[in-house]
């Protein structure tokens, strides 16, 4: 999870107020250090965390609950508003028709932060173009080639060629029709002239609707000034942070941006292309402080799963159909939305227990799964009673594993086969599902999801 430091420090204070006996003066200023201890810890710059801390303790002492709400419960809620207080306004990307210029110091990802926002929009029905305007790293082109296939998207590049300026030219003559151009652009170990100037000309050439700074969440604080350099030479109208699921110094990143007053619009959360989280700082909090975020797990569900191969797997389940093809394409689905320790992170109530269960056993467990599924036959697929010694340890072989993991496997669907019937058993449950998997009812059900 992103700063999970963080989370389990900011958790464990919310513990603290929802366990204490009573509120009093003693409790708001033992909380509030564990607070500043937090945020410090993570990187974020000590003038805000005095800052906010100083309005937590005021807040604390001298506000009244509203009514209906307990002291306890007012606590919790001015630490939640003063926590997205830092953060900035959030204001996101529109997916419509525009031209982008992605810009950053060398190594900061953005081809790879470019091919993340070109899969965001080609799964928005968007056509989307790249344009390959680096000129002096070695295999620029070669590895944006590389990410847009990946994304199914298309290209323009100059091998060879090396005024940027007339790369882009010639490749927005070129895609003309897109509807989103991501320009991915040279960088440098530091902010020089050459540089400067080579932007500017792009910028002159292109019009870019955006203009994106790219900073490695590392950075740390640095991420301000950087921004602030980069917004004084060329314009920056919103950042992306990349590389926030492996950092202490995240929380200094992000808070050190939104006091550029350049809005945050995507958070980079791991390697693959589906790892872009769109920004959202109510949202953010909600996550780091256990309280689940719905919203972005059902943008999750919505890239990572097709529609209509969940609706078919949930229609045959509804008929009473569950074999291990049915359990496969359950776990393809859920894996597909990216590790369970994210996935977790964005359910209400469930950030405590992150710290008691062995997520990346079970990832490991589920990844075991689907390769001894792979090994099994067709007929073994769809009727698993069928599975005994003798094909067990054919099974086992094939998958490279031990013939206790097929049969856990075979426990595991048992288990899953019977619960799954006892929900199809309960008609008032099953009646409802059957409501909203009508043609009329799911259409309003995906509205609303979105």
């Amino acid at each position: 999870m992103v700063l999970e430091g963080l989370g389990q420090s900011l958790r464990n204070v919310l513990k603290k107020v929802a366990g204490a006996s009573n509120i009093d003066e003693a409790l708001v200023k033992d909380i509030t250090r564990d607070i500043q201890r937090a945020l410090l810890q993570a990187d974020v710059n000590v003038k805000l965390v005095l800052e906010l801390t100083k309005n937590v303790e005021q807040r604390a002492l001298n506000e009244e609950p509203p009514a209906g709400t307990s002291p306890k419960e007012h606590i919790i809620k001015i630490i939640y508003d003063e926590l997205i207080g830092i953060l900035g306004e959030p204001r996101p990307l529109p997916v419509a028709k525009q031209t982008i210029m992605m810009v950053g110091l060398y190594g900061q990802g953005k081809t790879t932060t470019t091919g993340k926002l070109g899969r965001y929009f080609h799964k928005r029905g968007l056509k989307v173009g790249f344009i390959a305007a680096d000129v002096y790293r070695p295999a620029a082109y070669d590895q944006l080639k590389q990410v847009a296939e990946q994304v199914g998207v298309a290209i323009y590049g100059e091998p060879g060629e090396k005024d940027a300026a007339k790369i882009v030219a010639d490749g927005m003559r070129q895609f003309q029709t897109m509807d989103v151009i991501i320009i991915d652009t040279s960088g440098r170990h530091a902010l020089e002239d050459d540089l400067i100037n080579e932007l500017k000309l792009i910028a002159d050439v292109a019009k870019p609707n955006e203009r994106i700074l790219v900073l490695d969440a590392s950075v740390g604080q640095q991420a301000g000034p950087q921004a602030k350099a980069f917004h004084d030479a060329v314009g920056v109208t919103s950042v992306i942070i990349t590389k926030m699921d492996g950092t202490a110094k995240g929380g200094g990143a992000l808070s050190a941006v939104a006091q550029t007053k350049a809005p945050i619009v995507f958070l980079g959360t791991g390697e693959h292309l589906i790892d872009l989280e769109p920004f959202d700082p109510t949202r953010f909090i909600s996550r780091l402080l256990g309280m689940g975020d719905l919203q972005t797990l059902l943008e999750a569900a919505k890239e990572g799963i097709s529609e209509e191969k969940a609706e078919e797997t949930v229609r045959k389940m509804m008929s009473g159909r569950f074999t291990l093809v049915e359990m496969y394409e359950q776990m393809e689905m859920l894996t597909s939305m990216g590790p369970l320790k994210k996935i977790m992170s964005m359910l209400p109530g469930i950030g405590g227990l992150q710290d008691k269960v062995d997520l990346e056993e079970s990832q490991e467990r589920l990844r075991k799964f689907k390769i001894i599924m792979d090994s099994m036959t067709d007929e073994e697929m769809e009727d698993p009673k069928i599975v005994k010694a003798s094909r067990i340890n054919r099974i086992a072989r094939g998958a490279g594993v031990e013939t206790r993991d097929v049969r856990e496997l075979i426990k595991q669907f048992n288990m899953s086969k019977k619960a799954v019937k006892g929900f199809m058993g309960n008609r008032k449950l099953r009646k409802q599902l059957m409501k909203q998997m009508s043609s009329e009812d799911l259409s309003t059900f995906k509205e609303q999801a979105r």
